[in-house]
């Protein structure tokens, strides 16, 4: 059991859909990493979280992702509102059904985007509309190029497992995907190590995390 000020996710502001969700899952008490990060991410700031797998960080950064996204109105009909980018096609394909169980009954439309998948069906959901896509780099790269995924009305934009992605050599197709998004987005960042090159990253594309 935690420490007395860990609070509930129910004291969190979360939407209430949301906190619907996360209680039939189980969850009650926050993890220190979501007791720290979903009031700050809440208030629209953009974070850097160093946390390891097993700490709840997914749930920490997808929980105030979806309550932004349900608390204002799509303006465009398919673009991207949010994207997560994840080192593996693994994890893209588990964050994908975390974020699809926490929105649940909610209209948020959540497309996983990996490689050695079929591209037809990627983009086939991608046109339909996709409130939050969970991508691999190398993919999501790839559909922004076919212009399959558009960036121009993104509103959140989650690096998890930065560190990771780093050293598996997408430090280029990172850059390529954060210069397309629109400076106005809200970014986290996640990591269990903080490298110097994850640090030059934070500092071109975060604003005062």
């Amino acid at each position: 059991r935690y420490t007395d000020w860990v609070p509930a996710f129910s004291d969190l502001s979360l939407h209430p859909a949301l906190i619907a969700n996360v209680t039939a899952l189980g969850y009650e008490e926050a993890t220190p990493i979501q007791a720290e990060a979903i009031p700050l991410l809440l208030g629209g700031r953009d974070l850097i979280g160093q946390a390891g797998t097993g700490t709840g960080k997914t749930a920490a950064f997808a929980l105030p992702l979806l309550h932004r996204l349900l608390s204002t109105e799509r303006e465009d009909g398919t673009a991207a509102r949010a994207l997560i980018l994840v080192p593996t096609r693994e994890l893209a394909m588990q964050v994908a059904e975390a974020v699809h169980k926490y929105s649940k009954s909610t209209p948020l439309r959540v497309v996983p985007v990996y490689g050695g998948a079929p591209m037809d069906q990627q983009v086939r959901a991608l046109r339909r509309g996709a409130d939050v896509v969970v991508a691999t780099p190398g993919r999501a790269l790839d559909h922004l190029k076919r212009e399959t995924l558009k960036l121009d009305a993104l509103e959140v934009l989650v690096l998890d497992e930065a560190d990771e992605m780093l050293d598996m050599g997408f430090a280029d197709d990172l850059d390529t995907l954060l210069t397309a998004t629109p400076s106005t987005r809200q970014t986290m960042l996640f990591a269990a190590t903080m490298a110097p090159r994850l640090a030059k990253i934070a500092e071109t594309h975060l604003t005062k995390p």
